[in-house]
């Protein structure tokens, strides 16, 4: 299936016009996220276009490869190690690394999005969909005037169906700006909302309009899935 390449697209773009009156006092601030500034922020973003695009690349060769080769450390230290630049490093590398990314999904034709990826256990086109959430949602963590309510219905609805494993069993959701319904087979307790409000909820950020009903605590985060090994990855093509 085609993944949402031009929704990416949008998405990068908006992250570049909200950046546009960046300044260096802005990037030292703190972000929404506990513990990160803005620069921090920014870092994550630019960084994980990079390693998306190398994965990408190798994937469209058959190759597996992980977005960072040192794991969790190698990511951190390379978000710490580029949080302090300025607002102009910051701007014209997010918008490099974007385009890079952009680039080579270009070059994929219809039936690679399937080709593997050790990131998730997942396929090319996945990597497009988590690229999709972490511009947006990482867009409202950036406090810079961008909130869940400029996230799309569709974007919402995405958000909802990957975030889903964090509700407790007996729960449900119910869209009343739409006709979803999560989970769409299950009877429980009931919470209802606007899907962008949903999806905040479930995203641990801050809905424009609270769901209504007794939300509960959530479960963590959806966890990386135990790594298949390649050959069995592989072996599917």
């Amino acid at each position: 299936m085609m993944p949402p390449l031009n929704v990416v697209a949008q998405g990068h773009r908006r992250l570049l016009e909200v950046l546009s009156a960046l300044t260096d006092d802005h990037v030292a601030e703190p972000s929404l996220l506990p513990g990160w500034s803005r620069g921090h922020v920014l870092a994550h973003l630019t960084d994980n276009a990079r390693a998306f695009a190398r994965v990408s690349a190798l994937a469209l060769r058959g190759e597996l490869v992980d977005a960072y080769e040192g794991g969790q450390t190698e990511r951190d230290a390379i978000i710490e190690g580029l949080a302090d630049r300025s607002a102009d490093e910051h701007r014209d590398s997010i918008a490099r690394h974007s385009a890079a990314l952009e680039a080579v999904w270009s070059q994929a034709a219809a039936d690679d999005w399937e080709r593997p990826v050790r990131f998730r256990n997942g396929d090319l086109s996945g990597l497009v969909h988590m690229r999709w959430r972490e511009v947006w949602i990482h867009l409202v963590d950036l406090d810079l005037g961008v909130g869940p309510q400029e996230w799309s219905d569709e974007f919402s609805c995405h958000a909802v169906d990957f975030l889903l494993p964090r509700l407790p069993d007996g729960i449900t959701l119910r869209q009343t700006d739409g006709p979803r319904r999560w989970p769409a087979d299950v009877d429980g307790i009931e919470i209802t909302g606007r899907a962008r409000d949903l999806a905040a909820w479930l995203a641990g950020r801050t809905p424009q309009r609270i769901p209504t009903g007794a939300l509960p605590d959530l479960l963590p985060w959806p966890a990386h899935p135990t790594p298949i090994p390649d050959e069995q990855r592989l072996s599917v093509r």
